[in-house]
């Protein structure tokens, strides 16, 4: 039944007018099943047809969706998938043209849910956009009808219009939904790691851009400290998704070894079996407990820069440089061992900080380096991104992590962690970085350990409830002690009060030190160790 222009009634492009009214409007504010049905609430009235129903494509097993529907819900509620070619959406989506059937050939129609719902007459239209198929959009009337020419170009510009929305629609949503991912995955606070400075910067080309760079840094229970800076390639949802699942990866990695050619070895496995096609770059380095060398195996990515003296112009490590993963199957990856003086800086990057059109790799480098030479990461760090970015921003993501060794020179350590068993690995790490310098013998940094790990894990175990709480820790350089204050404000439960009367960390810390004391009160309680230096070893 041709649709016929009562006086007065709105002809076809004003139809189509309303539509795009209705489209551009819900654009921005709706999800796009909810655009989806008012747009097929409109379609129905226009046609006057019982049924309207739009299958968008899902591009991973290429079948049509069921995604939104007036007349005809169960088919959304159920789930209903349509191989392209196989019945009406998807010879529709097959041949990319309209299909119009007066009368349901069972041969064609196949769905059971169409039939049960009694359809009669059914036309449909592809949903294109840029030559690309993205979905089907098809209506249905319960009696016999043709479908004139004019309600078949009506239907065909609403499928115009509205694939246009969807695609908009989708694309701020996956554009959101990449940036929030990638945004949960870039730390927005790097660890605190005593005797360590690190500043950082990520930056997305052009606005809300969203790319696969990456970084990471983590404290293994071991007190060496993992450093990761990785470029998925690729771009958008797909990018973030693969680099969030390459950053979980490697962290569990890395808690197995700590050889960093091994983790990104069983990176690059994972990547053959479970990411087929993807590549990616990485270079993940090992600090050791004490700060004093880091050991870097590099997957295609650039190598760091260093700065061995405040002031002097950085320049690349020497070190190996293995193929991106993703790339070789069964490669075997080698890492290299570099020192990591006291006051040295070093940088990571990915290659957006460094790479110009018309210009070769070697001059961005030339320009980053003497812009490293600031003393502290901080301001190498934002003096490296003014140099090398300067007010035009980048046309690729841009990733920096700087790091830069302390050199303490007897100054104190301080230390607040949380009353939880895993602090104690984070306090044995930054006593052994704090000690290495002083030039103790094994024996009297033993001593220092034991005393001092004693004293945090009783107040770990004793001071708080399930509530928790901080410990603090303080140790300075006498000329023939260290002197050690741990500190807690809690309640002690369980052992009674740290009175040195039992317990057997108690009786450890007394063998240990010189002198001991502890005081307990309402604020909670502190414990003094000074513990023997006397017998030095090399300086």
């Amino acid at each position: 039944m041709p649709v016929t222009e009562e006086p007065g009634a709105p002809g076809e492009a004003e139809r189509l007018r309303r539509i795009e009214a209705l489209t551009d409007a819900a654009l921005g504010e709706v999800a796009v099943e909810a655009l989806l049905t008012q747009v097929l609430e409109r379609v129905r009235e226009l046609l006057d047809v019982q049924t309207a129903v739009v299958l968008l494509l899902d591009e991973g097993t290429g079948d049509l969706v069921a995604t939104a529907a007036i007349g005809l819900e169960a088919e959304v509620r159920r789930g209903v998938r349509v191989r392209v070619g196989s019945g009406f959406a998807g010879q529709v989506a097959s041949g990319r043209r309209p299909i119009v059937l007066d009368d349901i050939d069972r041969a064609v129609v196949d769905s059971p849910i169409l039939l049960e719902r009694g359809l009669r007459s059914l036309l449909g239209v592809p949903l294109v956009v840029d030559g690309r198929l993205i979905g089907v959009l098809h209506v249905g009337s319960t009696h016999s009808r043709h479908f004139e020419p004019d309600e078949v170009h009506l239907l065909e510009g609403v499928a115009e219009r509205l694939a246009a929305a969807v695609e908009a629609r989708r694309s701020l949503v996956e554009q959101a939904a990449a940036s929030a991912l990638q945004r949960s995955l870039i730390p927005d606070r790097l660890p605190t790691v005593p005797g360590l400075e690190m500043a950082a910067r990520y930056l997305p080309a052009g606005v809300g851009g969203v790319g696969g760079d990456w970084y990471d840094v983590f404290v293994l229970p071991s007190g060496h400290v993992g450093v990761v800076m990785g470029d998925v390639i690729g771009r958008g949802l797909e990018a973030a998704v693969v680099m969030g699942r390459l950053r979980s990866a490697l962290r569990s990695y890395a808690l197995t070894s700590l050889d960093p050619a091994e983790v990104l070895a069983r990176l690059d496995k994972k990547i053959q079996h479970f990411e087929a096609g993807k590549m990616t770059t990485v270079l993940y380095a090992v600090l050791d407990p004490t700060l004093g060398s880091v050991e870097v195996a590099s997957a295609g990515h650039p190598l760091p820069m260093m700065a061995r003296v405040a002031g002097e112009p950085a320049r690349m490590i020497d070190a190996a440089v293995d193929p991106p993963l993703g790339v070789i199957p069964g490669l075997r990856r080698r890492s290299s061992t570099v020192d990591l003086p006291p006051g040295a800086l070093l940088a990571l990057y990915t290659d957006g900080l460094v790479e110009r059109r018309g210009e070769t790799l070697d001059k961005g480098f030339e320009r980053l380096a003497p812009a490293l030479a600031a003393g502290s990461a901080e301001a190498s760090c934002a003096r490296a991104i003014e140099v090398m970015l300067g007010d035009e921003g980048t046309r690729d993501d841009t990733a920096l992590l700087v790091l830069r060794r302390e050199d303490p020179a007897g100054d104190p350590l301080r230390l607040e962690v949380r009353a939880e068993p895993p602090s104690l690995a984070e306090v044995r790490a930054a006593l052994r970085r704090w000690l290495a310098p002083l030039g103790l013998t094994d024996q009297s940094q033993m001593m220092i350990l034991l005393a001092v790990g004693e004293a945090v894990a009783n107040a770990v175990e004793h001071a708080y409830g399930p509530e928790g709480g901080t410990v603090e820790v303080e140790l300075a350089a006498a000329d023939d002690r260290v002197v050690a204050t741990v500190r807690d404000h809690g309640r002690w439960r369980g052992s009674g009060a740290p009175d040195g009367s039992r317990g057997r960390g108690m009786r450890i810390m007394r063998a240990c030190t010189v002198d001991m004391a502890v005081d307990t009160s309402e604020g909670g309680t502190v414990v003094r160790l000074e513990v023997p230096t006397a017998v030095r070893g090399p300086a």
